[in-house]
């Protein structure tokens, strides 16, 4: 198999997948054997158009990426800037839209606000740590989580989370709120630096096709 012929896709399993292929369906790219909801096939190939496409956990996409292994991934930006891999972020698929957030109990506005050394749980310690450090300049603990992470100021772990946030009722539930909004997240569409360059000219039609879709 000539890999240079193909243009290969990593897309994150779940709605994503299904919500990227509708879209690149729109653009004249299918895969009829990804319609097969039971198959075990790892890799799916369409012949005809010489693409195949994989599916992967959100987190890994960045990584096949930049490695090589998928000339372009679909993910949310919330798992490209937590993951910072190296590729071309080149489109806003404007799907799996949500925000950022920095949330925790209404009194823990004013340890914001005054700049106070807290603490503060997060599944995106990356994107928490930029935040803090970089944007806000202020120094806090940083406290990985990988469950419920509204936990933490409930229990004490933490005086704050960052947090995906879609339409906080969750939080609400909880007794939390939105404190600060640190950015709005979408999914989005990347490339391999090396194929942006040896496949250029696929890679822009496709990116000009999906631009007047979207």
């Amino acid at each position: 198999m000539n890999e240079d012929k193909y243009l290969t896709f990593a897309l994150t399993k779940g709605r994503l997948a299904d919500k990227t292929l509708a879209l690149l369906n729109t653009a004249g790219i299918n895969c009829s054997e990804m319609e097969d909801k039971n198959s075990r096939k790892l890799i799916f190939v369409n012949e005809e158009l010489k693409v195949r496409f994989f599916l992967a956990k959100g987190p890994d996409v960045p990584t096949y990426v930049e490695y090589g292994v998928a000339d372009i991934g679909v993910t949310g930006l919330d798992t490209i800037l937590e993951e910072g891999r190296r590729a071309f972020e080149v489109l806003d698929l404007g799907f799996g839209k949500c925000r950022m957030c920095v949330c925790g109990p209404a009194s823990a506005r004013d340890l914001l606000q005054h700049h106070e050394r807290i603490r503060v749980a997060s599944k995106y310690p990356n994107i928490a740590r930029d935040y803090f450090h970089n944007q806000k300049f202020q120094t806090v603990d940083i406290i990985k989580l990988n469950g419920s992470v509204e936990l933490g100021p409930i229990v004490g772990l933490s005086d704050v989370i960052v947090d995906i946030v879609e339409t906080g009722s969750t939080l609400r539930e909880n007794g939390l709120e939105v404190l600060e909004e640190i950015c709005p997240l979408s999914a989005r569409m990347i490339v391999n630096q090396v194929s942006m360059r040896l496949k250029n000219e696929r890679i822009r039609e496709l990116i000009h096709s999906l631009e007047g879709q979207l």
